[in-house]
């Protein structure tokens, strides 16, 4: 096999992840497989600190793909209320109001198969209006044709969401409206433009663990890993196909987190949609399994996510608090990476010597 990876500092990273392989992390015993995922993540992040975002929908509904999880596709009867654009200043205004308590980026979505030339202009002026504000930008409209993706750019969004949802394999089994290629050429539209991807996909959707490890091995083996990987849970949803799919078991839903914190160290890996259906000890293990990016506030697009009071209380009794933007340059962030390394190799010495200590005494 040839191995293929991007070194930065002492950091190596792979993308070159056979099926196999990922599968196989995927069934490591649970205990192993954490103990390995939070190793990981402390040698690049702060392990008390979560990136909070806020999510708007800009506009909502009638959307023509067909996707089956989706209750904003206009195939499906759902009730929910078609909405048409949002005009700047009530963008605007939302994201005051997730400024002032406590989000570093603003995500807005769109239910487009694509930006239409109309509605661009717009577009790009909820872009300038929040960025001017100090938040970081997220979108999410759809595809990108590559003179869309430099247009964002320009008007300085951060972040560009497109999802995968699941692996090639079983992604006809839930969108036929636009193909996995499609997905794959606005990823690359998007990283060429110089703007940061948001890419990950949904679980418990019927997929099997294969198609996990699918889906992860795609996310994995792109030539930059996405900065942010978003893990969903499904949401069923009435009125879609996968209203009466299985409820996955929440052990499979972290291992795929731990799993997505081995494959992709440097990434942020997002608890996305499905925080209100967990408790907060599957949340607890999501963020000890690497997860470290969350959505804040009641909704999420068009579902119902915790209340902002249970996310401060919870934050609380593990001991969390919010990551703070930084602006800072490669030098600063691999300084600050190899910091982090040296803490945990002194952490190590230090119980490994506590632990030789304890056991002479015994003896």
């Amino acid at each position: 096999m040839t191995m293929t990876s991007s070194r930065t500092g002492n950091v190596s990273l792979r993308h070159d992840w056979q099926r196999e392989e990922i599968q196989a992390l995927l069934e490591r015993p649970f205990n192993d497989l954490l103990f390995q995922a939070q190793g990981v993540h402390r040698q690049h992040f702060d392990p008390n600190a979560v990136q909070i975002s806020t999510l708007l929908s800009i506009k909502t509904g009638a959307c023509p793909e067909d996707c089956k999880y989706c209750p904003q596709s206009g195939h499906y009867n759902t009730g929910l209320e078609r909405e048409k654009l949002l005009q700047l200043e009530a963008v605007l205004e939302e994201a005051r109001k997730a400024r002032a308590v406590g989000a570093s980026r603003f995500c807005m979505g769109a239910a487009w198969k694509h930006p239409s030339a109309k509605d661009m202009p717009l577009v790009l002026e909820m872009v300038r209006g929040v960025r001017a504000m100090g938040l970081e930008t997220c979108m999410t409209l759809g595809m990108l044709s590559r003179e869309q993706a430099e247009q964002l750019k320009e008007a300085g969004l951060d972040y560009y969401n497109h999802n995968l949802d699941t692996s090639p394999e079983y992604y006809g089994e839930i969108i036929t409206t636009r193909t996995y290629a499609d997905r794959l050429e606005t990823l690359d539209h998007v990283r060429e433009s110089g703007m940061k991807i948001c890419s990950g996909g949904i679980l418990g959707m019927g997929e099997s663990v294969g198609d996990r490890a699918g889906l992860l091995q795609q996310l994995a083996n792109l030539p930059e890993h996405p900065e942010s990987v978003p893990i969903n849970m499904l949401i069923r949803i009435q009125g879609t196909p996968l209203e009466h799919v299985e409820d996955l078991d929440p052990i499979e839903f972290i291992r795929t987190i731990a799993v997505a914190r081995i494959l992709m160290p440097r990434s942020h890996v997002r608890l996305a949609a499905g925080r209100e259906l967990m408790s907060d000890e599957t949340q607890a293990l999501a963020f000890f399994a690497g997860a470290n990016s969350i959505f804040y506030g009641e909704r999420l697009l068009t579902a119902q996510n915790p209340q902002a009071t249970r996310d401060q209380r919870l934050f609380e009794r593990l001991g969390l608090h919010p990551e703070q933007r930084e602006d800072v340059d490669d030098a600063a962030h691999e300084a600050a990476i190899q910091e982090r390394m040296t803490r945990a190799r002194l952490d190590a010495m230090v119980t490994d010597a506590t632990a030789s200590s304890t056991a002479r005494v015994r003896v």
